[in-house]
């Protein structure tokens, strides 16, 4: 079954979840980033085992979301939570505010899974101990006790998220810009996906766009680094809503 969770009331920025076992590192970002003076509601698309991974039905559901918006918002998520918002963003700018890749490289169905399954393809070895693997190369190398509920949660996410790749079939979508403005972040130490993949965005910037490295961030640096990602985005999101403003008093002018 799919579901939606949401929060606040009047938000100006939308958090895009496509992974449910994520949500306690999500919340690690969300948590300052309210602090920093948005109002950032939690969009969530979970679903059963039985289910097909379907971005058509998450990005239905986001629309009759927005739809309920009464004016456009900033539109944030991290891998593949961030592929449905610039999907979304591409198709429906108008209700779009600015747009916040984090994960995100230039080919942007790249995710952890995907890297994955290209390995359980060739690598000759147990889903446990390259579950291990992915562990110190999503998280940096962890203390034993701590190895096992992160390889958990990987486990969780495989069975619960939306997934665009499988064992037999990898996902993938033309590079391309947004009409939006538009912040791509990375992490300089993840090697899902790496600088190169984060810089790969520059051909498809606009004036006002952003690029920014978080220093020895892995692939889950919003959560690890959330203080420094949070600073970041809410300054991104202040400058679009003061160039925003600047626009209509020229145009009132």
């Amino acid at each position: 079954m799919t579901t939606q969770i949401l929060t606040a009331d009047t938000p100006n920025a939308l958090w895009l979840s496509v992974n449910p076992s994520f949500r306690r590192l999500e919340q690690q970002l969300l948590v300052p980033l309210n602090r920093h003076g948005g109002v950032v509601a939690h969009w969530g698309y979970a679903q059963t085992p039985d289910e097909p991974s379907d971005l058509e039905v998450a990005l239905t559901l986001l629309h009759d979301y927005m739809k309920g918006c009464d004016r456009p918002v900033h539109l944030i998520g991290h891998s593949t939570g961030g592929l449905v918002g610039l999907v979304y963003a591409r198709r429906f700018p108008e209700r779009v505010k600015s747009l916040t890749l984090l994960g995100v490289g230039v080919n942007p169905a790249i995710d952890w899974k995907a890297n994955y399954y290209a390995q359980l393809n060739f690598l000759p070895c147990s889903r446990t101990r390259l579950l291990t693997q992915m562990v110190h190369r999503l998280f940096g190398q962890q203390h034993r006790r701590y190895v096992s509920g992160l390889r958990t949660l990987l486990e969780r996410d495989l069975a619960e998220s939306l997934s665009l790749h499988s064992p037999l079939e990898r996902f993938s979508l033309f590079p391309g810009g947004v009409s939006v403005p538009l912040l791509v972040a990375g992490g300089q130490a993840d090697t899902i996906v790496d600088p190169v993949q984060v810089q790969g965005w520059y051909p498809w910037f606009k004036p006002g766009d952003r690029l920014w490295l978080c220093p020895h961030g892995r692939h889950f640096f919003y959560a690890t680094q959330a203080e420094a990602t949070a600073t970041e985005v809410a300054d991104f999101w202040q400058t679009v809503e003061l160039n925003e403003t600047a626009t209509s008093l020229l145009q009132s002018a």
